[in-house]
């Protein structure tokens, strides 16, 4: 299996995608580079397929992934309600183009 590094080491890589990931539950969307979103979605997908559960030790794997209890709240009681006759497929990403400082292309990660 192959995936980014993102110029980071295994531990930074995992804080940032913790990070990431309870900005995106929280707000819904967030605004980060294409790479980033890209690693991010799968992340997302399969912790809002857990959600659909709805088990306690569902719930306990998604705070041990994520680490905020807040964003778990809302991905098991708003987020997981709202998608539970789809499949799959809950995040897209749209493209928006270079960011200013060093013109990473940017994207913007939000739920269907």
């Amino acid at each position: 299996m192959s995936y980014r590094k993102l110029g980071r080491n295994s531990s930074a890589r995992k804080a940032l995608f913790r990070s990431i990931l309870a900005s995106f539950f929280k707000h819904e969307r967030i605004e980060t580079t294409e790479a980033k979103a890209k690693e991010v979605r799968s992340l997302a997908e399969k912790l809002i397929t857990l959600a659909k559960r709805g088990d306690l030790a569902a719930r306990r794997q998604a705070i041990a992934d994520i680490g905020d209890e807040e964003a778990v709240r809302k991905l098991f009681s708003d987020i997981a309600a709202k998608y539970t006759e789809r499949p799959g497929g809950y995040t897209r990403i749209l493209k928006l183009g270079p960011r200013r400082g060093d013109a990473a292309p940017m994207a913007l990660l939000e739920l269907v």
